[in-house]
């Protein structure tokens, strides 16, 4: 009795399993989420993107970053905030 309990069981698992390694190949196959799109990151862009940190507008400076480069919301936030005026002189 357990012996077609635990195939099927078996049968389930396995076909669990394809179903995710396709999904994992379909999305392993479309854009990677930090590749740059258009122009990438630019002078200009850092530029708009340090008035707008020095403005305290943060989120904006985020969104203007991931509109221009299609960055994922974590990468743009974090490049936001590395970003450092350049020194005086």
């Amino acid at each position: 009795m357990s012996n077609p309990i635990v195939m099927l069981l078996l049968a389930a698992l396995l076909t669990a399993a394809i179903i995710g390694l396709i999904v994992f190949a379909v999305r392993m196959t479309q854009r990677p989420r930090n590749t740059l799109v258009g122009g990438g990151i630019g002078p200009e862009l850092v530029g708009r993107v340090l008035e707008l940190k020095a403005a305290d507008q943060f989120d904006q400076a985020v969104f203007l970053v991931r509109g221009e480069t299609g960055m994922s919301h974590r990468a743009a936030s974090r490049f936001v905030r590395k970003l450092r005026p350049a020194p005086p002189g």
